[in-house]
């Protein structure tokens, strides 16, 4: 049995970066950025007005200006501001020539002969000045960024409209155990329906990946053999949950190696998630998680999430908050790292939530993030603050 810390640095080591692909900038959110983008053009691409007001020279402020155009966005100007003249000005537009301020509509004065004057105290330039925020040929977007909605936008100003993004790792998940039925069933004794497939498929979707679900595994080595070289064979990585511990029927890790996978740990001091299996094969990086879904949840947000945000080259650094405790705390076993679902509540404090054991799924949706215990740590108090990672 190894330690987390050792078991993420063996995982982090495994991986293999996927290839890249060119799709439209408007599909482009989510994904991993596999170029630098440059800017084609200055933003701004001209001197504008950065408030609706009057363009003049700055020597003739205190004087009284003739209003010789009015300048809209979008329009040039058509007339040159000479001595003691000003042209009105729209936010955006196009700063004439010459003119080296813009007085807001508010701070000016108007007089009967249709002249105006600036009648402030604080003078602004209020001009952004082309190509202050970028030049041409800039960097704009950088490799390796995770796209969001604002750099969809940058592309769309710098009329990147095709980009060059990392491939989604491909995620099979195989669910084992003979007891599994689909969710449209009802259970008889003896039976549980398959949350893990649907949770884990969420999970990787959420992760930047493709999920394939390759169903229920029975109890059968030569099946769930058959099963897990199908999936080796079409996937990146392949989760495999349940079949992981010391049962009669817990013969994955066999199976795994019969598929030519090597098994780097198979034991991890961390509760819960004690059972956690990692190998790699030619083909694919294989996680083993334990059936009991808050086990395999946890294990999947600590070790297979940051694993495919590396393998699209990007560094996946998840939430944390340092928030004090509301109760006093204390667990039952301090041998484990221990890892606890926690709910955070309208003070800002974090409770434990109630959680009875690995297989207790709903206390996931109670909770807002897990705060771990290091092993020898059996209790916490009251006030002390925690690292909660945010889930």
């Amino acid at each position: 049995m190894i330690t987390f810390e050792e078991a993420f640095k063996i995982v982090m080591k495994s991986v293999f970066e996927t290839k890249t692909e060119i799709i439209p900038f408007t599909d482009s959110c989510g994904r991993i950025l596999a170029e630098y983008i440059l800017s084609d053009v200055d933003m701004p691409p001209f001197s504008r007005s950065a408030v609706d007001g009057y363009a003049c020279h700055r020597i003739d402020i205190n004087n009284e200006l003739e209003v010789i155009e009015v300048i809209s966005a979008g329009k040039k100007p058509l007339q040159l501001v000479g001595k003691n003249q000003c042209s009105k000005i729209m936010t955006g537009a196009i700063i004439p020539d010459g003119c080296d301020v813009v007085f807001m509509i508010e701070e000016s004065e108007n007089f009967r002969n249709g002249k105006i004057r600036f009648s402030g105290t604080d003078l602004k330039l209020n001009i952004s000045v082309k190509g202050e925020d970028v030049r041409t040929g800039d960097v704009v977007l950088k490799k390796g960024k995770l796209i969001q909605p604002q750099d969809v936008a940058v592309m769309a100003s710098v009329g990147h409209t095709k980009v060059n993004v990392k491939k989604k790792p491909v995620v099979g998940i195989i669910s084992t155990g003979d007891e599994l039925i689909n969710p449209s069933d009802f259970p008889v004794i003896s039976q549980i329906r398959n949350s893990n497939a649907y949770q884990l498929d969420a999970q990787v979707t959420r992760a930047g990946g493709t999920a394939i679900e390759y169903g229920i595994a029975p109890d059968n080595e030569n099946i769930t053999y058959e099963i897990i070289q199908k999936a080796i064979h079409e996937c990146d990585i392949v989760i495999i949950t349940g079949g992981v511990s010391m049962g009669d029927f817990d013969f994955v890790p066999e199976v795994l190696i019969r598929s030519g996978v090597k098994i780097l740990f198979d034991r991890v001091n961390v509760q819960p998630g004690k059972p956690t299996t990692f190998g790699v094969h030619s083909k694919a990086i294989v996680f083993g998680l334990p059936g009991n879904p808050v086990s395999s949840f946890i294990q999947f947000e600590m070790l297979v999430r940051p694993l495919i945000n590396r393998m699209m080259g990007y560094t996946w650094i998840p939430r944390e908050q340092k928030l004090p405790l509301a109760i006093n705390y204390e667990r039952k076993s301090s041998d484990r790292l221990g890892l606890i679902p926690v709910h955070i509540n309208e003070e800002m404090e974090v409770i434990p939530v109630d959680f009875h054991g690995s297989a207790h799924i709903t206390a996931l949706s109670d909770s807002d993030g897990i705060i771990a215990m290091k092993p020898g740590i059996k209790s916490l108090t009251k006030g002390e603050i925690v690292n909660v990672r945010q889930i």
